[in-house]
């Protein structure tokens, strides 16, 4: 009897060791969490501004607060849900003040500016967007005629644009593509490898030609890699050409299959 007595106190010991590790290492993967989240390249900037708390049990992380815009949510919460140890996200993120509505000019200006944020080798911060009636209007200045050409492609591939006016002028001395990126790349860091993947998914997103296609995005070390399916070849390539000019991204594999 003493003896089933001590091996019971024995498995009693052991469960509760094993069950307090347990329970210090979830917590020390919330932590990591919550840490990582607010040092990722997309919250230090693109949504440094917004009041985003994030709070992780277990890999569950909740995201409350407010962003200032509706698109802050989705990129806040790819962002997160792309981290290590994350098993879901419950984004309950408001948006602060009032949101254009659908269909609008101000609701189509949003997308524009959104869509050309992401991507390498266009200047979104030097490119002023308009609209009226569907018909975008871009004006600022180029440091190329091939950066020129890209924002008005990369426009008007945003899902409500009916047509592109590219007003943007280019210097008499203009400097190569490459340039651009290498800018960008100099004034800014490196990038994380979740903030890649939000980024991707938003880009994607947000051009027309890609909204709908049913794309996995996984990043390791800035190589991208993109599987799911496509309509046709030019589908596939096309998301290839955009998600291989989104910061941070080093080289794609394209495991997309058409059908």
């Amino acid at each position: 009897m003493r003896k089933n007595l001590h091996i019971l106190a024995l498995f009693a010991a052991i469960t509760f060791l094993f069950m307090s590790n347990a329970e210090l290492y979830a917590a020390s993967t919330d932590d990591r969490i919550e840490a990582s989240a607010k040092q990722t390249y997309v919250f230090r900037t693109y949504l440094k501004n917004d009041d985003i708390k994030v709070m992780s049990r277990s890999g569950d992380v909740s995201l409350t607060g407010t962003v200032a815009e509706e698109s802050h949510k989705a990129l806040a919460r790819d962002t997160v849900a792309s981290l290590p140890g994350v098993r879901a996200v419950d984004n309950k993120l408001s948006v602060k003040g009032a949101t254009p509505a659908a269909g609008t000019d101000a609701w189509l200006i949003t997308k524009v500016k959104f869509a050309l944020l992401f991507h390498n080798n266009v200047n979104a911060s030097a490119t002023k967007v308009y609209a009226k009636n569907g018909v975008v209007t871009l004006q600022g200045k180029a440091t190329s005629t091939a950066q020129k050409d890209l924002t008005t492609e990369y426009a008007g591939d945003v899902d409500g644009v009916k047509s592109v006016k590219n007003e943007m002028t280019v210097p008499g001395k203009a400097t190569k593509l490459s340039k651009a990126a290498a800018k960008i790349d100099a004034a800014g860091e490196s990038i994380d490898d979740a903030s890649t993947t939000a980024l991707v998914k938003a880009a994607l997103f947000y051009h027309r030609s890609t909204s709908a296609l049913n794309t996995n995005v996984e990043t390791k070390d800035g190589i991208v890699t993109l599987s799911g399916k496509a309509k046709n070849a030019a589908e596939k390539d096309l998301a290839e050409k955009l998600v291989s000019d989104v910061h941070g991204v080093k080289k794609v594999v394209n495991n997309i299959t058409v059908g």
